[in-house]
Order: structure tokens, then C-alpha cells, then sequence
């Protein structure tokens, strides 16, 4: 009886011990895999128990780390591809339509027809809607695939902001949209990149007097926030979460929109690390960023 009991026992013990080598193993296989576990490194885990169902889920969770290195390996080539030919398919579009702009606007001061006047009048307006849409284009695969290309400089916000207002005067009186204007009279001077203040600032109200179906509303404060407050009662505010990313657009502006001018927004407020809010209250679409 007392030799079965110390079998019993040794036996017990012997399990006891294994579970406890096993569970180490396991310990020391997801600390492993915590560190392997990144796309970019080539290494596998390593194990150092000579258990075998240790082994084999090592091995196991070994070939998943392969394929799935392989697999982002090959999404980021063709990422890296794709981007390649829209960028060049945008730039060799783009030089034609800087020609074909010129040259009808040359044809602009000939003498003719009110028929042919028409017809060039409906050519100049597809061209230069065609020239914004790939040059926003460029613009866009340019800011995801190229470092900033300027240093900072000190920028004078209220001066980009009155010129960028002063640019949008005939497209707001063309509409009939009254705009209000709030700029502090102190000098709000930010060390950033100057270009990415002034398409910030410029698709921002662009964007406004696009889709607005009423008067806008802008402001700079003496802090350095400046907000376009803008009607928009086709928004909810399950779509004003959407309007930053990549290529959405609101149904009632999507024919004459690629949707990135708020993609390019959040891009450059995120590369000069400029907090970027956006909110919808009571039929309005609020749009403000911390300069």
C-alpha cells in the first residue's frame, strides 16, 4: 500500500513538474512571439523545450508569422506600385490640361460666334474642372508618398487667411452666399510649414462654399484656432465622421469631387501635429483646427 502511495506520489509530482516546464514554455513562446510578431523583422520565434507539442505549435505559429509577412510584403509592393502609376498617369494628364487652359484662354480673346463662344465656354469649364481634380489628385499621392519638402518657417495666419477669403469673393457672390468674418486683430504666428497652412486653409473654405447650402461663418482667435462654420443639412453626424477619410464624399457633391480636399486637410494638420476637429450641430458642419 505504501508503495503504491510513493508511486502515486512521484508520479503526481513528476506531472506536477512537466505542467510547470510546460507552462514556462508557453511563457517564454508568447514573449517570443511579442517580439517576432512585427512585419518588418525576418526573425522566427525560437523555442527551447524539447516538448513536442511544444515544438509543433512553434513551428505552427512560425509558418502563420511567414505568410503573414509574405502577404504584407506583396500588399506594400503593390501599394507602393499602384501609387507609382496614379502619381505618373496624374502628372502626364496634367501637363495637357496646363496646355489645352492656356490655348482657350488665348481663344478667349479672338473674335467669334456666340455658338462657338458656347461650345469653348463648356470645353474651358470641363478643362479646368479636370485640371483641379488631377491636380488635387497629385497633390494627395504626393503628400503620402514624399517628406515634407520645406522647413518651417513663421507664418502669419491672419494674412494667409484674409488673402485665401479674398481669392473666394467671386465664387461666394456667384451663389449668393454671405460670409461672416471673425479674425482677431492680434497677430496669430505659428512656426509651420507655410504651403500646408494655406491648403489647409484654402480647402477648408472651399469645401465650405462647395457644399454649403447657406451663409458661412469664419473665424481665427487670438489662440491660433480658426473654424468654417458652414449649413449643410444633407450631413449627419454619422457622415461628418466620415468627411477626413481618404476619397468619401457626400451624395449631393460626389459627381464634382474626388473627395480628397479633406483627406489632404487632415494629412497636413497631422504632419504639422495641428489638432483637427469636426462637428454637427444643429444643421451646421463645424470644422475647426488649432494652429
Amino acid at each position: 500500500m505504501k508503495v503504491a502511495l510513493i508511486i502515486s506520489i512521484i508520479i503526481n509530482m513528476g506531472l506536477i513538474i512537466k505542467l510547470i516546464v510546460m507552462r514556462l514554455s508557453l511563457k517564454e513562446l508568447s514573449e517570443d512571439y511579442r517580439e517576432r510578431v512585427t512585419l518588418d523583422s525576418d526573425t522566427l520565434i525560437g523555442v527551447s523545450s524539447r516538448d513536442k507539442y511544444i515544438r509543433e505549435l512553434a513551428s505552427a505559429i512560425n509558418d502563420t508569422i511567414t505568410e503573414m509577412r509574405g502577404a504584407f510584403h506583396k500588399y506594400r509592393q503593390g501599394d507602393k506600385n499602384i501609387r507609382n502609376v496614379i502619381t505618373n498617369v496624374a502628372h502626364d494628364i496634367r501637363t495637357p490640361l496646363t496646355a489645352i487652359c492656356g490655348y482657350l484662354e488665348l481663344a478667349e480673346r479672338l473674335d467669334k460666334s456666340p455658338e462657338l463662344k458656347g461650345y469653348l465656354d463648356t470645353i474651358s469649364e470641363r478643362a479646368i474642372h479636370m485640371k483641379s481634380l488631377t491636380e488635387g489628385l497629385f497633390e494627395y499621392m504626393v503628400v503620402n508618398d514624399i517628406e515634407v519638402p520645406e522647413e518651417k518657417q513663421q507664418v502669419f495666419i491672419n494674412k494667409v487667411l484674409e488673402d485665401s477669403i479674398m481669392s473666394f469673393y467671386p465664387s461666394l457672390l456667384d451663389k449668393g452666399i454671405k460670409l461672416d468674418v471673425d479674425i482677431t486683430e492680434e497677430k496669430v504666428v505659428r512656426k509651420l510649414y507655410p504651403s500646408y497652412v494655406e491648403r489647409i486653409i484654402n480647402n477648408l473654405i472651399s469645401n465650405a462654399v462647395k457644399y454649403s447650402d447657406g451663409d458661412i461663418a469664419v473665424s481665427l482667435s487670438k489662440e491660433g484656432r480658426f473654424t468654417v462654420s458652414n449649413k449643410a443639412s444633407m450631413l449627419d453626424k454619422v457622415k461628418v465622421e466620415k468627411l477626413f477619410d481618404r476619397f468619401y464624399t457626400v451624395e449631393n457633391g460626389a459627381a464634382n469631387s474626388t473627395g480628397i480636399g479633406l483627406a489632404i486637410v487632415r494629412t497636413f494638420a497631422e504632419k504639422m501635429k495641428c489638432p483637427l476637429e469636426a462637428e454637427y450641430e444643429e444643421g451646421s458642419l463645424i470644422i475647426s483646427i488649432d494652429f
